[in-house]
């Protein structure tokens, strides 16, 4: 059960309105790291979860996302109002009026003209919302693991857009985000390390023989090494020869088919074999023919 507080988490304060900026706020409304995308990505997970804690846990912050979509929503909407209003009533002559919606150089105009100054659920290049966007795999160490990596990525985009405004109101609702984003990371990571063990994510440890193992697969420039592929908790194979066919087979692809199958491969391969010794003239070939002949005629 939800209930809605129409008290915002964060006060949101927009010292002038600004289209252009408004249109780069929806990447934290409706795209990829946005804050409907978070909200719908823990809330699914925990419909799923069987641990209490975890779930308790996914649920919390999963509405606290749906507030964080409320505010950045609110700065949207707040930061449109002046466009909004001289679209709608038409004060402006047809110039100055697409002018003042076009002058962040970006796609505002969509907002004001296909949304009316509202929060549309798309992102910053006006592509829509998608469930695309979850990315949800149901394995704890698996799922927590990717939520780390979502919050960081939202917290990246919001220091992208305070460093795009200089209105205070709006750094300061912003920073509040950003800063939330940090909490739930902290929180995602205290829940992974309850998990003991929770590395490899899942049940099966994998093959001893490889989980160790560092395939130096891109040569002929700088070789940097460090504790992510050196060292004696790594075998590190650099010779191209020793990083074919390491399970100790021929490396090629095979398959047993049953005499039925076989027979209509090879039936299959005998129509569409191709005559190494043919050649034949082709349409390309055609073609600069009749090029070359109709220069000839030009030069006469």
């Amino acid at each position: 059960m939800f209930a809605h507080n129409k008290r915002l988490q964060y006060t949101v304060r927009v010292s002038e309105t600004n289209p252009g900026l408004a249109n780069l706020m929806l990447e934290q409304f409706g795209g990829p790291q946005g804050e409907l995308a978070a909200a719908c990505r823990y809330f699914t997970q925990a419909l799923a979860e069987d641990d209490p804690g975890r779930k308790d846990m996914l649920f919390d912050i999963a509405t606290e996302e749906l507030s964080h979509l409320e505010v950045i929503g609110n700065i949207v909407v707040m930061l449109n109002k002046g466009a909004k209003g001289r679209l709608a009533e038409g004060v402006d002559e047809e110039g100055e009026l697409y002018r003042s919606i076009t002058g962040a150089g970006n796609d505002s105009h969509l907002t004001q003209v296909l949304y009316g100054g509202g929060a549309p659920l798309v992102n910053s290049a006006g592509v829509p919302w998608t469930a695309a966007y979850i990315d949800t795999i149901g394995e704890p160490t698996a799922d927590l693991r990717s939520n780390i990596a979502a919050e960081a990525r939202a917290k990246i985009v919001y220091e992208r857009l305070i460093n795009l405004t200089e209105d205070p109101g709006v750094k300061e609702a912003l920073g509040f985000l950003m800063t939330r984003e940090i909490a739930h990371q902290k929180s995602f990571e205290k829940a992974l390390y309850a998990i003991q063990p929770n590395f490899p994510p899942g049940k099966m440890p994998g093959s001893p023989e490889f989980t160790s193992v560092y395939f130096d697969m891109s040569q002929g420039g700088q070789e940097v090494r460090g504790s992510w592929n050196d060292g004696p908790k790594w075998d590190t194979v650099s010779d191209p020869a020793q990083q074919q066919a390491v399970d100790g087979g021929d490396g090629s692809a095979s398959v047993i088919l049953d005499s039925e199958e076989e027979a209509l491969l090879s039936q299959m391969a005998a129509r569409t074999v191709s005559d190494p010794e043919a050649d034949p003239l082709t349409g390309a070939e055609l073609g600069e023919s009749i090029k070359v002949v109709k220069g000839a005629m030009a030069e006469n």
